[in-house]
């Protein structure tokens, strides 16, 4: 029996496991929608969503608190800044989970995890704007 168990392993160790999901929910706060596993987004949702309550709140301590968790500053900035004042009439539910079929290779089941009122435009604008930038950096 797995009583008293509150989260999937996911066949990882303990550090593993929290660089994981640092570097998918930076992943999901900036491009605002990512694919993976549907265990690895069920268990992904909630710090998410406690992230967000952090950049909810904007003091000092809760900016301190949310950079011990995501790896860059950016991915802190882009929470304080942009997702903390578009939810802060929300009371909870910022992200939602839809199953996306089954993965070719090893049938795992898939999911898109993404924002609820996400900016459509943020998927891949890093990207976009860094092959922008070498291409300046070229035509110099």
């Amino acid at each position: 029996m797995r009583h008293a168990r509150g989260y999937r392993r996911l066949n990882r160790t303990h550090e593993h496991r929290k660089a994981l999901f640092a570097n998918m929910a930076g992943s999901l706060i900036e491009h605002e929608q990512i694919k993976t596993t549907l265990p690895k987004a069920k268990e992904l949702r909630p710090i998410v969503e406690k992230l967000i309550t952090l950049g909810k709140r904007g003091d000092l301590h809760a900016r301190r608190q949310a950079a011990s968790q995501l790896k860059e500053d950016q991915y802190v900035a882009k929470l304080f800044e942009v997702l903390g004042p578009r939810y802060a009439e929300r009371q909870g539910g910022y992200v939602r989970i839809l199953k996306a079929g089954f993965r070719y290779g090893d049938m795992a089941p898939m999911a898109i995890i993404e924002f609820v009122d996400r900016d459509v435009d943020a998927k891949g604008a890093a990207d976009k704007a860094r092959v922008a930038a070498e291409e300046a950096a070229d035509e110099e």
